[in-house]
């Protein structure tokens, strides 16, 4: 064997144990699964949530029963001020983040001759206003952090559009030109940002999709099925952790073979 060849390190089972992880829209779906599984890894861990305060209590107090750490705290991310008060409250009560993972989302969908300002409007600030409001206030923890980390879950809507999403396909496909610009801001500082662009995945939100649209968008799909929370987890965990150090302006398409 060539002496190159370096021995096999065990793998760390707790790999984000000296990091703060705040996820956005975390009390439920994808965001809820990405905070159960940074605390898995040993994480401490911000769920933030906007009106689903029981929810978000119960995913904090999940991990708390495990014996790891977590607070729940409530903000609206399209709310610059909500955001900045939100940010004060994490630092009190752990100190910088590490990690800032914009998952938080919502879907007004309508075709667009019947999209009205406010359909627009409402989504774009949510998902892309809220994303800005979000690195803005934790931007230089993420900068100054040992192993900084910015992730954008973005969508393959944003890449590839979809009928009746015009407002969410527009703000998805902004994660990726923001993701991409500023981790060329963040890289002489050795900080990441990285955006996971997830296929349609079996939360809430398809769930009101209507059986035969499911049918339609599913026919799409090469490995015919929708994606669980779990497949975009485990890339999400991936890009915290030591292994994506390398990595940083990538979008990271999760959607089951669909083009785009």
């Amino acid at each position: 064997m060539s002496e190159t060849v370096q021995r096999l390190e065990p793998l760390d089972r707790r790999p984000l144990a000296d990091r703060t992880c705040l996820v956005t829209g975390s009390s439920r779906g994808i965001g809820r699964d990405i905070a159960l599984e940074f605390a898995r890894c040993g994480a401490d861990v911000v769920v933030n949530y906007r009106s689903s305060d029981e929810k978000a209590r119960e995913v904090a107090e999940h991990i708390r029963a495990n014996d790891e750490t977590a607070i729940a705290v409530g903000a609206d991310v399209s709310d610059p001020d909500d955001v900045a008060r939100m940010a004060d409250e994490v630092r009190a009560e752990l100190g910088d983040i590490d990690v800032l993972v914009n998952n938080a989302g919502i879907t007004i969908d309508r075709k667009f001759e019947n999209m009205t300002y406010e359909d627009w409007t409402r989504v774009i600030e949510v998902n892309l206003h809220g994303t800005f409001n979000c690195t803005k206030a934790f931007y230089e923890d993420i900068k100054t952090a040992d192993k900084g980390r910015l992730i954008n879950i973005s969508s393959v809507v944003g890449q590839q559009g979809n009928y009746g999403q015009a407002n969410y396909a527009t703000s998805k496909g902004g994660l990726i030109a923001f993701t991409r610009t500023i981790a060329l801001e963040l890289a002489r500082h050795g900080s990441t940002a990285n955006c996971v662009a997830p296929g349609f995945t079996e939360t809430d939100m398809l769930e009101k999709v209507p059986d035969r649209v499911r049918e339609q968008i599913r026919d799409d799909i090469p490995l015919d099925r929708f994606a669980d929370t779990e497949d975009v987890v485990g890339m999400v965990r991936f890009l915290a952790g030591d292994y994506a150090d390398y990595m940083t302006g990538q979008v990271i398409g999760i959607n089951g073979g669909m083009e785009w």
